[in-house]
C-alpha cells in the first residue's frame, strides 16, 4: 500500500466513521503511530506504520459526551424509563439515554435524515421527523 493521510487511515481502520471525527481524535491526541502521539491529520503514513487509538468515541455525537457529565453530576437514573429527545439532531442525547438504560426514546426533530443510523435502527427508538 502506498502512502496515506493519517485521518484517512483512521477511518479505514474503523477508529472513526468519518474524516471529520478522525481529525478530532487525532487533534485530541487519541491516535498513536508507532507508539508516538500524532496530532496532524494530514500526516502521511505507510503500510509499515502501526496505528492505535486510545479509545473509540462513546457516543454518536459530542452532545452525548456533554450530557454524560450531567448524568454523573446529578446522579440521573433513566433505567427503564420512556424518554424524549426534543431536537434530537444526530442523536447524541438519545444515545446517552439508551446507554443509561432508557427503555424507549422518542427522537423528535424538525430536520430530516440527521439522526445517526445506529440510533435510527435501534428498536427502542421512535423517530419523529
Amino acid at each position: 500500500m502506498s502512502a496515506e493521510r493519517l485521518d484517512q487511515a483512521v477511518v479505514r481502520l474503523g477508529y472513526a466513521e468519518s474524516r471529520e471525527k478522525a481529525q478530532r481524535l487525532i487533534r485530541a491526541g487519541a491516535i498513536r503511530v508507532n507508539d508516538q502521539v500524532r496530532d496532524k491529520p494530514g500526516q502521511t503514513i505507510t503500510a509499515e506504520d502501526r496505528i492505535e487509538a486510545a479509545a473509540a468515541e462513546r457516543f454518536v455525537s459530542r452532545g452525548g459526551e456533554k450530557l454524560e457529565e450531567a448524568f454523573r453530576q446529578f446522579h440521573l437514573d433513566v433505567e427503564g424509563l420512556t424518554c424524549a429527545d426534543i431536537g434530537s439532531s444526530t442523536g447524541g442525547f438519545t444515545d446517552c439515554l439508551l446507554q443509561h438504560g432508557a427503555a424507549r426514546v422518542f427522537a423528535v426533530d424538525v430536520g430530516k435524515g440527521q439522526l445517526h443510523w445506529k440510533i435510527r435502527e435501534d428498536v427502542r427508538v421512535t423517530v419523529m421527523e
